[in-house]
């Protein structure tokens, strides 16, 4: 093989792969069997061999994303015992995440109704799992006088739903780099939460902010 070459994806790797991009594009219902085929470029009696149930797919897509997204975020919240800094360690996590991988955020967030039973189970404790570290922290930060929200919960859900929201506007060509973006959305959750002016806030010697 020529150096230029490259070797095809691995037929179930191209089916992932192809669930992904239809699911986002057209929804879960709005996908047809025929479309996943042709789109992995398989017949669709040889899809059935490489995918099970087309809602089993869906169940390993989205548990697939959220158990990386909660490795990530259980990482950040072992590494800063500072709520403040936690939070803000969350949402630059969260943002880079959806900015990098929008395909998978629409699918998480969009077609959990979609899913039944055990499968619509398991995916629904880990988003709640997720969830709950973001609830911890801000509790916390509570706790330590560094926020200041009337109604934690309420937070939570707005500084998720705006994190989330990069996926589907965020454009990698576009005039601001993610971590750039990222750094404004933490100061839009300072913002949020009412946090105290050092509320994770970088201290000298870190990393600068940028303007």
């Amino acid at each position: 093989m020529r150096a230029a070459e490259t070797a095809p994806a691995p037929t179930a790797q191209r089916v992932r792969e192809a669930a992904l991009e239809l699911f986002a594009e057209r929804g879960y219902h709005g996908t047809g069997i025929r479309q996943l085929a042709e789109r992995a470029g398989l017949s669709s009696a040889s899809l059935y061999h490489h995918m099970g149930s087309k809602e089993e797919l869906l169940g390993a897509l989205m548990r697939e994303s959220l158990e990386r997204l909660l490795a990530e975020a259980q990482a950040v919240a072992a590494g800063e015992p500072d709520p403040g800094e936690r939070l803000c360690a969350l949402v630059r996590m969260h943002v880079r995440s959806h900015g990098e991988r929008p395909l998978e955020t629409r699918v998480v967030d969009g077609e959990v109704a979609a899913l039944t039973g055990p499968v619509r189970a398991e995916v629904v404790a880990l988003r709640d799992r997720y969830e709950a570290l973001w609830h911890a922290t801000i509790d916390a930060g509570l706790d330590a006088g560094q926020f200041h929200v009337t109604s934690p919960a309420l937070a939570r859900r707005a500084l998720l739903e705006m994190c989330s929201g990069v996926a589907r506007w965020f454009d990698p060509a576009g005039p601001t780099a993610l971590p750039d973006l990222a750094e404004q959305y933490v100061d839009l959750a300072r913002a949020l939460l009412g946090a105290t002016a050092t509320a994770g806030r970088r201290v000298d010697g870190d990393t600068p902010r940028p303007v």
